[in-house]
């Protein structure tokens, strides 16, 4: 499921201090049996039927009955009711939670700040800013600033780049300011003294906070040209002391690639940094202006210690490459042991439709007869897609009878990708169109959605060539809500673009149908801690019952159930996540219930454990670990443990590692 389903193929802490710490506290793996015992503590909804009331209210969005609780003797109470709200995200809420940003306790006008923050909505501007003048505590005072940032105008945005006087050597305000201005941005709201705001924020005088959020601001804003700031941010992606702040810069230095010494500096740093997922971004920032200039350093990057960093330098090649030998891709293909690394280079390979392709098309089709890992195979499909030449290989392979649902889901989307291609004949348009056709008609979930994306992909123009909609609408009824829900939203957006119909909403009320079991949750201990055995070694976490009650009782059911053992790792993205538990293995499955989104105030730092979904309160069985900080997912997906140890485990997973078995431990 996007953040994740596939189409994550197209994907979501406790303290933000804490993970973002963590990847240095748990560098190490340690077998659960050696591990130290934790004294067992309850957690605060086991005495608690309050709190228990709250949290079901939040889950069955009701706002009304929550509202109530805001007006509690109980500070505990009032600031759970306020942070409920951030999950519920209801307008309707919002003058009420702007009347308790002067709660007398802390905790409350913090957590109603994230709340108001999480709404997103910009009535909520005025009232956040009288309280930064007013606030007398350094921590709500960062929180309102950042909520500035999710509910902000373009008229207000001068308010946030410029700070009172009075804050400017507050280095909570100034993380705060630097959050807030990144969560403007990430809504496409900056300006160019917003962005000279962020540079200078870069700082090593500035907090961490600050610094990372001024980094991932810079590398995330789209259409930004920061040529103008290639000296200081130079100097930040060399010596920043923390590892996510020089990735993040790293990303930034892709856009001012127009300053002479940056394409030797990202070349510099995809070989040299001491951190690979610094490396991984120095080569993500790499583009086709500079290929001349940095594929040596790239190149090189291909036979790294990391396989995450040779991935991503194959992933260079086949984006960036041109006027290269095929053969040049294929010889050195043949050399490499990973087999994603290899796959990649090898559709790089093809992808430069050099005189020697049917010799190269050969050799891949032959690797793929070989391939006994079903996630190899369909990697060399993906390949073989950028051949409309291999039109008919991969088509039979999709198709062919048994054939593994991950082959089938990859060999589809190979087919899609493939149609794109400029070159992809015309004389094919029509058995393409007859091949989304027998996919959807297969009644395979991933199949079906990725047909329908196909047919309202305007660029394919299909409309002429499938004119008769009623094959989807039959595929459609015999999906089972909620279990299909993405292939059901992917049918309906199709049915809806063919007939020219208004958008038809996702029936998210059916789709949140699991109430949080309070009885689990009651039984399990404050700090429950798990063990995932693959592999590649023992991964151990700590459950955040207490943040996301729901999400980890199901998590704990499924764990009791087995679910979990024998799964796969489907989903691997360099610097970003390692995502597994799905029952299909290609990210198109689920179990036959969702839940409701539990949005505490958590951040996604390296080793944040998150429920992968396909929208709001849709989440399922899937679950996603962030190799480092990703705070574009804040506030989006749910966080509902933190890895304590076996983070470099977590760093060496790779497609198709097993999940051999989940354990509850003490």
């Amino acid at each position: 499921m996007p953040l994740y389903t596939p189409a994550f193929t197209r994907l979501r802490l406790t303290i933000a201090f804490a993970l973002l710490g963590c990847a240095c506290a748990c560098s190490t793996t340690q077998p659960a049996a050696t591990m130290p015992a934790i004294a067992s503590a309850p957690n605060k909804f086991a005495a608690d039927t309050t709190l228990r009331r709250i949290a079901t209210l939040q889950d069955e969005r009701r706002t009304p009955a929550l509202l109530n609780y805001l007006l509690s003797s109980e500070p505990r109470y009032r600031e759970q009711a306020a942070l409920a709200f951030a999950s519920v995200q209801d307008k309707a809420a919002t003058s009420a939670l702007n009347a308790h940003l002067n709660d007398q306790e802390a905790a409350v006008r913090r957590a109603v700040a994230y709340a108001l923050g999480q709404t997103a909505d910009s009535t909520a501007e005025a009232a956040l800013r009288q309280q930064l003048t007013a606030e007398t505590n350094s921590t709500v005072r960062a929180e309102v600033l950042e909520a500035l940032g999710k509910c902000t105008t373009r008229a207000g945005l001068p308010a946030l780049v410029r700070l009172p006087a009075s804050l400017t050597t507050d280095t909570a305000a100034l993380a705060g300011q630097s959050w807030g201005l990144y969560r403007a941005a990430l809504r496409g709201i900056t300006s160019e003294p917003a962005v000279a705001q962020l540079v200078q924020l870069l700082g090593t005088n500035n907090p961490y906070g600050a610094r990372l959020a001024a980094a991932n601001a810079l590398a995330r804003t789209r259409a930004l040209d920061l040529t103008p700031y290639a000296t200081p941010l130079a100097t930040a992606a060399q010596t920043d002391p923390n590892y996510a702040v020089r990735g993040a810069v790293a990303l930034a230095l892709g856009k001012a690639s127009h300053a002479p010494a940056v394409p030797a500096l990202l070349g510099t740093l995809a070989r040299r940094d001491p951190d690979y997922r610094v490396r991984v971004s120095a080569l993500r920032a790499m583009n086709a202006a500079m290929y001349v200039q940095v594929k040596e350093a790239a190149w090189a990057a291909l036979t790294d210690v990391n396989d995450q960093v040779a991935v991503t330098a194959a992933e260079f090649f086949l984006a960036h490459a041109t006027q290269e030998l095929g053969t040049l891709f294929l010889e050195k293909a043949n050399k490499l042991t990973q087999w994603r690394v290899r796959a990649t280079l090898l559709a790089a390979a093809l992808n430069q439709r050099s005189k020697e392709q049917a010799a190269i098309r050969q050799a891949v089709q032959e690797r793929y007869a070989a391939a006994a890992s079903p996630y190899e195979k369909g990697y060399l499909l993906k390949a073989l897609g950028e051949d409309p030449a291999a039109y008919e290989f991969v088509r039979q392979a999709t198709f062919a009878p048994a054939q593994q649902l991950v082959v089938r889901t990859y060999g589809l989307e190979a087919l899609v990708a493939m149609r794109h291609q400029p070159d992809f004949p015309a004389v094919q348009h029509a058995s393409f169109a007859l091949a989304l056709r027998q996919a959807a008609e297969t009644g395979d979930v991933a199949l079906l959605g990725i047909a329908a994306e196909a047919l309202r992909d305007p660029k394919l123009n299909l409309r002429q060539l499938l004119p008769d909609a009623t094959f989807l609408q039959k595929a459609q009824a015999k999906l089972v809500l909620p279990r299909d829900l993405e292939a059901w939203q992917s049918v309906q957006q199709t049915l809806d673009f063919l007939q020219k119909k208004p958008a038809t909403p996702t029936p998210v009320a059916v789709a949140a149908s699991h109430p949080i079991n309070w009885a689990a949750v009651s039984a399990i201990p404050a700090n429950q801690r798990v063990v995932v055995r693959t592999g590649k070694g023992v991964i151990t976490l700590q459950l955040l019952v207490e943040d996301a009650p729901g999400s980890v009782a199901s998590f704990v059911e499924l764990i009791r159930q087995g679910f979990y053992d024998g799964k796969n790792f489907h989903r691997v993205v360099p610097n970003f996540v390692a995502q597994g538990g799905c029952p299909r293995g290609d990210g198109w499955g689920s179990t036959d219930y969702n839940l409701r989104s539990e949005l505490a105030n958590l951040r996604y730092g390296a080793g944040a454990v998150g429920l992968a979904s396909a929208g709001k309160d849709t989440e399922s069985c899937q679950w996603f670990i962030t190799h480092a900080p990703t705070p574009h997912l804040d506030g989006r997906y749910t966080i509902f443990a933190r890895i304590v140890a076996g983070m470099d485990v977590v760093q060496r997973l790779e497609i198709g590692d097993t999940i051999e078995r989940v354990e509850l431990v003490r």
